[in-house]
């Protein structure tokens, strides 16, 4: 099998080829236009795999995906090209709606003139694949609103409610690839992940930002009073269950994918802490203990309360569960960073230093 990634240079992208490539049989092409977030390194390991390919590719450029799918004749497509950080879309919506919205239409017009073109056999077997974000959803009741408010999951029933620029983009992209397949019949499913954490994950996220801002010295920035609660999904456990969707998923279906571990924004930056005091040694400007660098910031505009996912839908039909509990892969997550600090320096090239973004919207 044939699977063609766009965003492959990505944070979860990158997970997904690396899962495919180290586990299975199965051949890659990654399509990626390599914007600030994208990065090669992410894939350094895998990229001599002779069943691996690259393509510099922008997903709003018709052409050149025709181009591609013609060379390469994927088998399905995995699509994780997408401006995914809530903060930058209060900035600047309107790549969020050039790339989540006009780049995932032009990405289903090529990839339904390519499946129309494929003998019956091959249109049989391809699939698309929409990977999306339980942001979509809106929030859930927070505990100190409603003591039962952990009862309450997103389901993959839950209507949409988007709060955000980014969430309201991939709302809309989740609806474009689902009357993809009403009209035109192209063999689409759709997942919504909770918040994914690990290994290369870009230093503007949440948890990367906290474990190299205190290993700097610098304050760990928690918007409000950080009981934000957030459902955290380890990206090597999100990968394994992208790939069991999009082999063995049911066309037409969506599936919700999730950590099963709600945390606090607080609780999560505490157990960094907690961990960097024991794993990171003493220099210059990191003292012990690092929980005195935590500083309450002003709360994100919109910012939603709470998200939890359901995801006994995946695990019941498809067999699929994480393999992480968030103190596994936290510890995991922490101990990569301090391994992989070279890779965090090159990856910031000057465009992003860890400054808060979304702030400029007035």
């Amino acid at each position: 099998m044939k699977i063609l990634v766009t965003g492959g240079a990505g944070f979860i992208g990158s997970a997904v080829i690396r899962h495919i490539i180290r586990h299975t049989q199965d051949s890659v092409v990654n399509v990626d236009k390599l914007t600030y977030a994208g990065n090669l390194e992410s894939l350094a390991e895998i990229s001599g795999s002779a069943r691996y390919a690259f393509e510099q590719v922008d997903i709003c450029n018709r052409p050149e995906l025709e181009r591609v799918f013609a060379e390469h004749q994927p088998d399905a497509v995995m699509h994780l090209a997408a401006e995914s950080h809530v903060d930058r879309s209060i900035d600047g919506p309107a790549e969020f709606i050039t790339t989540n919205i006009v780049g995932t239409y032009t990405l289903l017009e090529a990839a339904r003139h390519y499946w129309n073109g494929l003998s019956a056999e091959r249109k049989q077997v391809f699939r698309f694949h929409h990977i999306s974000t339980d942001e979509v959803y809106g929030d859930l009741p927070h505990p100190e609103e409603d003591e039962a408010a952990h009862q309450t999951l997103f389901t993959e029933a839950t209507p949409y409610a988007p709060s955000s620029p980014y969430s309201a983009s991939k709302a809309s992209s989740d609806h474009l690839v689902r009357a993809w397949r009403r009209t035109y019949g192209l063999p689409t499913l759709v997942t919504n992940c909770s918040n994914n954490y690990g290994p290369y994950h870009f230093p503007e996220k949440l948890i990367p930002l906290v474990i190299l801002n205190a290993l700097e010295g610098k304050p760990l920035p928690i918007y409000g009073k950080g009981d934000q609660i957030r459902d955290w999904l380890y990206v090597e456990d999100h990968a394994r269950a992208l790939y069991q969707v999009v082999t063995v998923g049911k066309v037409g279906e969506t599936y919700n994918i999730g950590g099963h571990n709600e945390k606090t924004n607080l609780e999560v930056v505490q157990t960094i802490c907690t961990l960097l005091d024991e794993l990171a040694p003493k220099t210059s400007s990191f003292q012990l203990p690092a929980s005195s660098l935590i500083t309450h910031v002003s709360d994100r505009p919109g910012h939603d309360r709470r998200y939890a996912i359901d995801a006994s839908k995946i695990e019941r039909e498809l067999g699929w569960k994480p393999v992480e509990t968030f103190e596994s892969g936290i510890r995991k997550t922490v101990q990569w960073y301090l391994n992989n600090l070279e890779w965090c320096r090159r990856v910031q090239d000057g465009s992003y230093q860890r400054e808060r973004l979304g702030v400029t919207y007035a």
